[in-house]
């Protein structure tokens, strides 16, 4: 008698999370600029797809629009907070992919992997919006309105915010 295959698709909520986190990127970024927000809805799309089809370079080049959008909208004006919340809602939804994508190939999408999810987005999201208060407490504190001096720091802050995810 033959064991079943197991299903080594990204559990179900690592997908979902993603894809919210994805949409509120999307959302945060048309607020700040219409432009740049279609960008990143792009780049939802994209991670959406890498994780369906488990791919971890179509994530980064997802991610990777998702950027440029970014970087779009603070060029053309965009007010700072809807930029960082983008910013942090994209960092989130490739995270949340990327894990999905390990978590299905380890554990299979049957697994009981809720909880694991919703604790890794938790902590992602914390450290997202600690990241997140330290550059724009620094933006105030330093750039008043300047959009060059703000897209700067918003940069400093994706750097800041990869590299608490990693």
């Amino acid at each position: 008698m033959s064991r079943p295959e197991r299903d080594d698709r990204p559990p179900t909520a690592a997908v979902l999370g993603s894809l919210v986190a994805g949409s509120v990127a999307s959302l945060a970024a048309a607020l700040a600029d219409p432009l740049g927000g279609a960008v990143v809805g792009l780049a939802a799309v994209a991670l959406l797809a890498g994780s369906l089809r488990r791919a971890h370079r179509l994530l980064s080049w997802g991610v990777g629009v998702g950027v440029v959008g970014l970087v779009v909208a603070g060029y053309r004006g965009g007010a700072v907070e809807p930029l960082l919340a983008a910013g942090v809602g994209l960092a989130l939804a490739w995270d949340l992919a990327d894990h999905g994508i390990t978590l299905g190939r380890q554990v299979g999408r049957e697994a009981r992997t809720r909880r694991n999810v919703a604790v890794h987005a938790g902590t992602n999201l914390l450290a997202g919006g600690l990241s997140v208060a330290v550059v724009y407490g620094t933006y105030l504190a330093a750039a008043g309105n300047q959009p060059i001096a703000a897209l700067a720091l918003l940069l400093f802050g994706a750097v800041a915010l990869a590299s608490a995810l990693r």
